[in-house]
């Protein structure tokens, strides 16, 4: 099967591709601020799924990981006014955020086109539970006033389930809207050139990795509610 989508940006002036590149990236942390603060569904405990890590992701396949790490200390600073957690929280939703969106992004960066996203996504759910599960083992008794041997039993229970449920979910939309957000790059004046020599196959590998993930994510939930 043939290569799907690449992105390459349209010639410009470097003073007009560093403005353009500074705006596009600025609406996509303004619009994963937007629907942090618009969308925060209580999953578990403290613990809320929200939808930024898509627009954050799209911006690193746009312009590579670094564009997706500056995306994401952006929006948690922004962020940072309206958390109960404080300074903690912000640097740990900032790493949840890089973990997911720079894994996608440095992936996709060596082979961009659909598969390269698909095979990107996959990794920044790995990456991001592991991340997150490291960084609560070690960090999480500071703001939560346990101990670590508490904490533990919460890993696997709590932390595991949400992080994979929230990596999952991102995942499979950051897939579904790809290639709309490709047709609006083309509108808005970037190269996108199309490689798909069959798009019936190509939709059905979207479909289906996204219907996979979405499978997976109710698996989570139904172990999360076990018993």
């Amino acid at each position: 099967m043939k290569k799907a989508t690449a992105i390459q940006s349209a010639p410009a002036r470097p003073v007009e591709g560093a403005t353009k590149k500074l705006v596009v990236l600025a609406l996509l942390s303004a619009f994963g601020f937007i629907s942090m603060m618009l969308v925060k569904i209580q999953v578990v405990s403290f613990l809320k799924y929200e939808p930024k890590d898509i627009f954050l992701t799209l911006a690193g396949f746009l312009y590579g990981p670094s564009a997706a790490l500056a995306c994401s200390a952006v929006t948690g600073l922004l962020e940072l006014p309206f958390s109960s957690t404080g300074i903690i929280g912000m640097v740990m939703n900032i790493l949840s955020s890089a973990a997911f969106s720079c894994t996608a992004s440095v992936i996709y960066r060596h082979r961009r086109d659909l598969y390269g996203a698909v095979i990107g996504l996959l990794c920044s759910v790995a990456v991001m539970t592991v991340t997150m599960l490291l960084w609560n083992y070690l960090i999480s008794p500071l703001y939560m006033g346990v101990t670590r041997e508490e904490i533990a039993p919460m890993l696997t229970a709590v932390f595991l389930p949400f992080n994979l449920l929230k990596s999952g979910i991102n995942a499979a939309l950051t897939l579904l809207v790809y290639r709309p957000f490709m047709r609006v790059l083309q509108r808005c004046g970037y190269s996108v050139s199309d490689h798909y020599a069959d798009r019936r196959s190509s939709n059905i590998v979207i479909f289906v990795t996204a219907a996979l993930l979405f499978c997976g994510c109710v698996g989570v939930i139904v172990w999360m509610n076990r018993g």
